[in-house]
């Protein structure tokens, strides 16, 4: 860290500490992350930055804060499959609650679309922003600094791998197994189910294809597995009903996941305000506070979709920062996997070129692609925003990860102020880019 930035990492650790101890655990629209927003609000004013607060609803278990609902619908799919056995009708309603069940999980919990939203409970999260202008009063371009003020329900079996800190790897084998087996085991019960409802709707029309299979080995075969195999799935399925818990007291503290985020966005819209000449030319920089990104990245959605078309992000350029906190993880995030979204190439290069100028270290090459769930850059990127992830995260999951032991204690204040300076390393690469190339847009090759 440079002596410049001590300053700026000491209270961005500080903003950290504050977010994890006197605001604790902030759910998608809860009234913890509405205080996180606040309590960025005075930070903004304090510096005369005016924050701006933008309200919308969302439901937080309709999306990946929901998946224990997939284990009980595997778990009812397991036990009413012996009725099924018994009354081959049922498979039909059966069937169509496994179909119905595993499109909605597919959707909404891998893919976040907002299609089932409607049908959960909703609450009122927030986006909240401050912009500091050009000091030419011409905005050629806008840098967004996002991170994201919520945090996660705590991951049980994650939360479980605590007591085999000390060996990771049984950690590892402990937390994937079981998630493993619990995901195996409602997929392959729903489509057994799915299966046996299309197979018991083609008897009932009549359709040789049906008779026939029922006539052949290892269809016979099958049905006997079938007397086995729900009790299987049924204890399987409890391993994704524990996914979650579902308790708000104890959700994760986001100390890492994401207030290092949230500081670092809010502590280099400051260098810049207290240092204009070090500003880049002609250029708008937004403090951005992102809300309900564990519920499916609803809060880079809204953003996206409310100022579709206005100047706040035209030739915008996104810095999205989530969880710097393991400093032997420096890295640049450049696709969601399940999203299907490849992010920026012109600021993923920049990001590996500051990496190498600064020499902090990575076990993972200093890029990855996300490769479950999503972040906040894939709302931005088609939203025609150059955008990419900036971590220092262990990819794996850990024990820390999306707990109540995402605590500030477990890290240093001098990684945050690392990740402060990559940061200005990247910005002054994306001014020395606009006056050689102008904006281009989101490059993904």
């Amino acid at each position: 860290m440079r002596e410049e930035t001590r300053k700026y990492a000491d209270e961005a650790y500080e903003i950290v500490n504050d977010a994890a101890k006197k605001i604790g655990p902030r759910l998608p629209g809860s009234e913890g992350e509405a205080k996180f927003h606040d309590y960025m609000a005075e930070k903004l004013r304090a510096i005369g930055v005016k924050p701006v607060k933008e309200e919308f609803a969302v439901s937080p278990r309709s999306g990946i804060g929901g998946l224990g609902y997939a284990g009980w619908a595997g778990f009812i799919i397991s036990l009413s499959a012996y009725l099924a056995l018994a009354i081959p009708p049922l498979w039909i309603p059966i069937g169509v609650f496994a179909f119905l069940a595993t499109f909605w999980l597919i959707m909404s919990c891998f893919l976040y679309k907002t299609w089932f939203d409607m049908f959960f409970p909703q609450a009122i999260s927030q986006n909240s922003y401050g912009v500091l202008e050009p000091a030419s009063g011409k905005a050629d371009y806008t840098i967004i600094l996002s991170g994201h003020t919520d945090t996660s329900w705590t991951w049980r079996h994650s939360e479980h791998g605590y007591k085999y800190k000390n060996k990771p790897i049984i950690g590892l084998i402990a937390t994937y197994g079981k998630v493993g087996f619990g995901a195996v085991c409602y997929f392959v019960m729903a489509f057994a189910a799915i299966f046996m409802c299309v197979l018991s709707l083609s008897q009932v029309v009549g359709a040789e294809w049906a008779m026939t299979v029922t006539q052949t080995k290892p269809y016979l075969i099958f049905r006997t597995v079938l007397y086995f195999l729900p009790a299987v799935t049924a204890f399987g399925c409890w391993f994704v009903i524990m996914w979650g818990d579902p308790n708000g007291k104890n959700a994760s503290r986001g100390a890492m996941d994401n207030a290092t985020g949230i500081a670092i966005s809010y502590e280099v819209l400051k260098y810049f305000k207290e240092n204009p000449d070090k500003a880049p030319e002609n250029c708008r920089i937004i403090d951005l506070n992102v809300g309900s990104e564990e519920s499916g990245l609803r809060g880079s959605m809204f953003f996206a979709q409310e100022h579709k078309g206005d100047e706040l992000i035209k030739n915008a350029w996104n810095i999205n920062i989530d969880s710097v906190a393991d400093k032997e993880y420096f890295e640049v995030v450049i696709k969601d996997d399940w999203q299907g979204c490849r992010f920026d190439v012109d600021l993923e290069n920049m990001f590996k070129d500051t990496f190498d100028e600064l020499a902090v270290p990575s076990k993972t090459n200093h890029c990855i692609h996300n490769p479950v769930g999503g972040c906040d850059s894939t709302p931005m990127t088609r939203a025609g925003i150059k955008s990419v992830t900036f971590a220092a995260q262990n990819p794996m999951l850990t024990y820390y990860y999306h707990t109540f032991r995402d605590m500030p204690e477990r890290f240093e204040a001098e990684t945050v102020g690392d990740g402060i300076d990559v940061v200005l390393g990247v910005i002054d690469k994306i001014a020395a880019f606009q006056k050689e190339n102008e904006y281009n847009g989101p490059r993904k090759k």
